[in-house]
């Protein structure tokens, strides 16, 4: 078999829940590397927020903050901050629109205050691991800091949620034309909509390729393994897309393959079908 380089989201995918990954999953990533294969992290949160616990699995890599951040045995191959106006600009029509932001920089995350009220009181779609996982944050006590500690240096992403769907649809008119709009699954709820806007241009499935050449490794070799629409670009990059059991329905529509869900361990029973481990 070829080497292969295989890039894993982490909420939804690699872990459930805020949870530390399974030790399956863990024993799934440490055989595939010992058998010669590469295996990197490929996620939306930003590096501060990468659990320790994630980490110490062993990874070959990293692409963050949705593909604004690359690195590959600790060397930065990319590192993308929105500038400052810009951020502002993004958060002024949203509040003026009655949006809650998450603004994810290198520095931390931090939040509009109202924010944290609105996730305690969602209920989330089951398939919405964004908003499962902001959730756990606030349960757990990872610290988000309000948005008047922001040092306003730039960010590479900003999240949002929003009361009204329509709210969100209205800012597009503002923002689409630099903006890729991600809305995460929302089922029947009607209290709660979050989603996140990425730089055009910026994406995961950009971070894979930078990766591809800096190892001089073929798109083909690649296997990407996905849940929410987020892994979009991932899907449609890799030679191989996997999209997990509980993914949205979006994603499993772009996925050529499915498999278990991540509480049933599926990147362990997936890797060992492809004879990575």
């Amino acid at each position: 078999m070829n080497r292969k380089l295989v890039f894993l989201d982490i909420d939804g995918t690699l872990i459930a829940s805020m949870s530390a990954p399974s030790p399956l999953a863990a024993k799934a990533v440490r055989g595939a590397r010992a058998g010669g294969h590469k295996v990197f992290l490929c996620t939306g949160r930003n590096m501060p927020i990468i659990g320790r616990d994630i980490l110490d699995v062993g990874f070959d890599g990293v692409i963050s903050s949705a593909g604004a951040h690359v690195e590959v045995d600790g060397e930065v191959l990319f590192d993308s901050l929105l500038p400052e106006e810009l951020i502002q600009e993004c958060l002024c029509v949203f509040h003026s629109h009655g949006i809650f932001c998450r603004i994810e920089s290198r520095d931390g995350i931090y939040t509009d205050p109202q924010m944290e009220s609105l996730l305690r009181a969602a209920k989330p779609d089951s398939r919405n691991s964004e908003l499962i996982r902001m959730q756990k944050e606030i349960e757990t006590g990872i610290v988000i800091l309000p948005y008047d500690r922001y040092p306003q240096k730039g960010a590479y992403k900003i999240c949002f949620t929003s009361r009204s769907l329509d709210a969100v649809e209205r800012t597009r008119a503002f923002l689409a034309d630099r903006f890729e709009y991600v809305v995460h699954p929302y089922g029947q709820s009607t209290s709660c909509f979050n989603g996140e806007i990425i730089p055009k241009g910026i994406d995961k499935s950009r971070g894979m390729e930078m990766v591809c050449r800096h190892l001089e490794a073929d798109r083909l070799d690649t296997v990407a393994f996905g849940d929410s629409m987020n892994d979009q670009g991932m899907m449609e990059f890799a030679g191989l897309s996997i999209a997990m059991g509980n993914a949205c329905d979006e994603l499993k529509k772009l996925a050529d393959e499915i498999c278990k869900s991540v509480e049933e361990d599926g990147i362990y029973y997936s890797f060992k079908k492809m004879g990575l481990i």
